[in-house]
């Protein structure tokens, strides 16, 4: 069955055109102060994506907790939703994992029930550098910090899930994983670092993730998806050089698939709300709806995923690697 938008996305013109924002989503799933029963946790939310997702599902009702490294940055940026009680701020800095283990405590602390987490932080185009714990920066903070976020929260998603509204996982991933897999062999890309090909497995690395986590939990209610945004301009472009951004600029194929961030949070509301998602996970989505396999074109873009995307060995080898590099024992 074809999605709603599909013919919104036949034809795209470039940011601002007809296809959805994130607060349209919402309205057209009548979910408009509905939601009053419901906690979602969102990463990320001093700017960009996180902070449109974030207005979009307060719309909702729901209490939202909202993570940024930079939390005056955050209050500046969501000024208008800091009054509210259902808004509630959390420290995280994805460079650390002990930064990850105080906000999944912290939050516990504050709330014993979870309906939706979103992965929405990232960085994208990093020169090459290292986690606090010595990670590749892109593919520890993309994926472990995530990863073990999800580790600690799991058991309150897991508790939350109803009959009504099984718990959501939702993980940003990029079209951007179609540059390549996961590197088992050197993670860190020691001695041949390449911006793209790090990014590229970190991306690759939350869309196996979201299928693993599927495959684990999605029988006991507690499902993951895996979200391509778009192409938008948003901080997350902060390391990406001039002459890379000029080549993009100058794209004209590439000029009409931008979308403004409200038009960016769009799909990844979508995962968290739409009610043809409930109790289906273990899917890539893209342009509010799911995707379908990457068709190659000369100019290399437009939507699906690419052919490796759904792999299970390695999803279960990804898995497994995680919690090694973490210390932690599987469960």
């Amino acid at each position: 069955m074809a999605s709603r938008y599909a013919h919104l996305h036949q034809s795209p013109a470039g940011a601002g055109d007809a296809r959805p924002t994130a607060q349209q989503i919402v309205q057209d799933e009548c979910l408009e102060g509905q939601w009053t029963d419901q906690v979602i946790l969102i990463t990320g939310c001093s700017s960009g994506l996180g902070v449109q997702t974030a207005r979009a599902l307060y719309t909702t009702g729901a209490t939202l907790y909202l993570t940024a490294r930079d939390l005056d940055k955050a209050r500046l940026t969501l000024h208008d939703l800091m009054d509210s009680p259902r808004v509630h701020l959390l420290h995280l800095d994805l460079n650390s994992l002990a930064s990850v283990r105080a906000c999944a405590e912290e939050f516990k602390t504050r709330s014993s029930r979870l309906n939706i987490l979103i992965a929405n932080a990232g960085v994208m185009g990093c020169p090459e550098g290292r986690t606090a714990d010595g990670f590749e920066t892109q593919f520890g903070t993309n994926h472990l910090a995530h990863f073990l976020l999800f580790r600690l929260l799991r058991t309150v998603l897991l508790a939350s899930s109803t009959p009504a509204f099984h718990s959501r996982v939702v993980i940003l991933s990029s079209g951007s994983h179609r540059f390549g897999q996961v590197n088992f062999e050197n993670l860190t890309w020691e001695g041949e670092y390449n911006t793209w090909m790090a990014y590229a497995q970190s991306k690759t690395a939350n869309i196996w993730t979201a299928n693993e986590i599927e495959r684990r939990y999605g029988s006991q209610g507690l499902h993951a998806v895996s979200v391509h945004p778009g192409t938008i301009a948003t901080d997350l472009l902060r390391h990406v050089p001039p002459e890379q951004m000029a080549v993009w600029t100058a794209d004209k194929d590439l000029e009409k698939y931008w979308k403004t961030p409200e038009q960016g949070a769009a799909t990844t509301v979508w995962a968290a709300v739409a009610k043809e998602l409930e109790g289906r996970g273990g899917v890539y989505l893209d342009n509010c709806a799911v995707a379908e396999e990457w068709v190659p074109t000369e100019s290399g873009w437009g939507p699906g995923y690419a052919s490796w995307a759904f792999n299970p060995e390695s999803e279960a080898r990804l898995w497994a690697t995680s919690l090694e590099l973490l210390g932690l024992k599987d469960e």
